[in-house]
Order: C-alpha cells, then sequence, then structure tokens
C-alpha cells in the first residue's frame, strides 16, 4: 500500500487525498499486470468429507488486495488481513511497515476443504493474488513486509507448499524463479480494523483501482468456476454489539 499513509493515523485513510494518490501512483508498476493461470498442482490433499474447515495463511504484498481477491473465491468462508512471521508486540501496522519486525502482511483464508482444496487454493494465490517472482516487493510497494510467503497450519500442507513451487519452477511457467517461501510454524495476527475489507469498502481509492480490482477481474476470467460476485466480509460476520 502507498508508503505515504505509513504514518497517517486510521481515521485519515479515507479522509481523502485521492487526486494527489493517483498522481503518486500513476506510471508505477501494478502487481496484477502479470497474471497468468497456473496448472492445478500434482500434489493435494485428499478429499475428506468430515473435514469442513481449514486455514491458509499467504503473505503476497499489500493485504488489501489478497484478501479482496479471497473473499471472492467460492469455498473460502472468511479472509482476515493480518501479519505473519514475527512477534504478537510488534504486530501493528506502523511497526511492521518498518521493515524490521520480521513480518508479512498476510491474510488469514478460512476455507470449507469439500468445495475447494489448500492445492486450488495456492494455484488462485500463484495465478492472481501476486507475483511470485518479485523479491521483497509488489507493484510499488518495497520492503520484507511484502515479500510472497506461505505460512503452513500443518506438515501436509507443508508438503503441498513446497512441492507446488517446485512443480511451478520446472515447468518454467514464470521467466524468472519463485521467490515464494514456506514458513511454517508461524503465528498470525489480525490487523488493525480499519484494513479489513478495505478493498470492498474503497473502490474507488486510486491505488485499489489500479493494483487490485484488476485481481478480481482476472480471478473471473481465469477461474469462474471459482468465482463469487458477492465476497464473504469480515465486518458480516463480526457479532453485533
Amino acid at each position: 500500500m502507498p508508503q505515504a499513509s505509513f504514518f497517517i493515523r486510521p481515521a485519515l485513510i479515507f479522509a481523502g487525498l485521492l487526486l494527489g494518490a493517483s498522481i503518486a501512483l500513476r506510471g508505477l508498476p501494478s502487481a496484477a499486470e502479470g497474471a497468468r493461470s497456473m496448472p492445478p498442482p500434482v500434489l493435494d490433499e485428499p478429499t475428506n468429507p468430515q473435514a469442513t474447515s481449514e486455514v491458509a495463511i499467504l503473505a503476497g504484498g499489500c493485504f488489501w488486495g489478497v484478501q479482496g481477491v479471497f473473499q471472492h473465491v467460492e469455498g473460502v468462508t472468511s479472509a482476515v488481513s493480518g501479519y505473519a512471521g514475527g512477534a504478537a508486540d510488534t504486530a501493528h501496522y506502523e511497526m511492521v511497515g518498518t521493515g524490521t519486525t520480521g513480518h508479512a502482511e498476510s491474510v488469514r483464508v478460512a476455507f470449507d476443504p469439500r468445495r475447494i482444496s489448500y492445492g486450488h487454493i495456492l494455484q488462485i494465490y500463484f495465478s492472481v493474488a501476486h507475483d511470485p517472482t518479485e523479491v521483497n516487493r509488489q507493484g510499488p510497494d518495497v520492503g520484507i513486509q511484502y515479500r510472497s510467503a506461505i505460512f503452513p497450519t500443518n506438515l501436509q500442507q507443508t508438503h503441498i507448499a513446497e512441492a507446488y513451487i517446485a512443480q511451478l519452477d520446472q515447468a518454467h511457467v514464470f521467466d524468472a524463479a519463485l521467490v515464494t517461501k514456506v514458513e511454517p510454524g508461524r503465528d498470525f495476527y489480525p490487523a488493525e480494523d480499519y484494513h479489513q475489507d478495505f478493498l470492498a469498502r474503497n473502490p474507488r481509492y486510486p491505488y485499489i483501482a489500479i493494483n487490485d480490482l484488476p485481481k478480481i477481474e482476472n480471478l473471473k476470467r481465469l477461474f469462474p468456476d471459482y468465482y463469487r460476485a458477492t465476497p464473504v466480509l469480515v465486518a458480516a460476520a463480526a457479532p453485533r454489539s
């Protein structure tokens, strides 16, 4: 996301300056430009009719866009923006943004494995959610907090993720090698409320329009069977006071 907003208080993210942001972002590369359909993973989890819920934790640049993509995926029951790869006491936006905490902006994707497998979650992640060949950056965002990383929640996910990265590299799907790291054993910490559902709430925000809305269109184009028009929102799942 724009570094100009790094030390801005939460309420000011929505306050305006859209024209200035649009000018600042004009001409910068979009993280959505390189979308392409990946082959499905050869190794995937077996179907288990008894399993009703599973969690994937993925990092691929600004979490606004990654969350927005998976909120439009059939079988996903929740997609929450947050931080993974660092400690609990530094899992805060202004600290993570310094690039010194070890965290990556991440999304916790809960899904029904009877409707979509972990392997197909990864297929969408590599195809449209981000560019896995960019080192510590995505589009206009630069820093280790924007790295491409998968945080498996169990040993099976670790094996599937590592095998799929090797499969895509061997197939030379991209012009460069994948830089995605598999980082097991890391906790996830939800981000601040003002980051949740950001794409859905701010579709005209210049950063979203330039970098992230094309990802939603690419999801619809490349994965029509998995695309859902109505996103599953964090706000809709929050308890009412």
